[in-house]
């Protein structure tokens, strides 16, 4: 499983490394947003602990960390959604990656069923804040594949 060098703290080194040096938050975590590889649409953000990008890594598929069960998850274990990853980009201080994926199964990134995570505007109306739905469009339905 892959391991992970301590980033420089030269800024300017950082900056131009040929190291990747992940800079995980003061709980373990990097932010991770997720694009379809085919046309670059966002299907969500999730976060990777050390162990979740070693093994997005070593195994090419997406794995996250799960701040509310408090454990790693791969993408799509449940639903058969699963992410193969085709290249881990990360951000200029190294403290975002950006996953570009092709997506397997129904190619739904949503628990609800969506394409993406990200299917609400949000709007003001007489001065407070609403949401509109973007994507009603669903490629499964939710209680037949959790069985909640």
């Amino acid at each position: 499983m892959p391991h992970f060098s301590k980033p420089p703290q030269d800024k300017a080194l950082l900056d131009e490394a040929t190291v990747f040096t992940p800079r995980f938050d003061d709980k373990g975590l990097i932010t991770a947003v997720v694009i379809d590889v085919r046309d670059n649409a966002v299907l969500m953000l999730a976060h990777m602990n050390a162990e979740a990008l070693s093994l997005t890594l070593e195994t090419g598929f997406a794995h996250y960390y799960s701040r509310s069960r408090n454990a790693i998850w791969k993408k799509g274990d449940t639903s058969g959604n699963l992410q193969k990853v085709e290249q881990v980009v990360t951000d200029c201080d190294q403290d975002a990656v950006l996953l570009k994926v092709s997506m397997t199964g129904h190619a739904a990134a949503c628990h609800t069923g969506r394409r993406s995570c990200f299917y609400r505007a949000v709007t003001t109306e007489n001065g407070a804040a609403a949401l509109a739905s973007i994507d009603d469009d669903r490629a499964f339905d939710p209680e037949t594949v959790y069985g909640k």
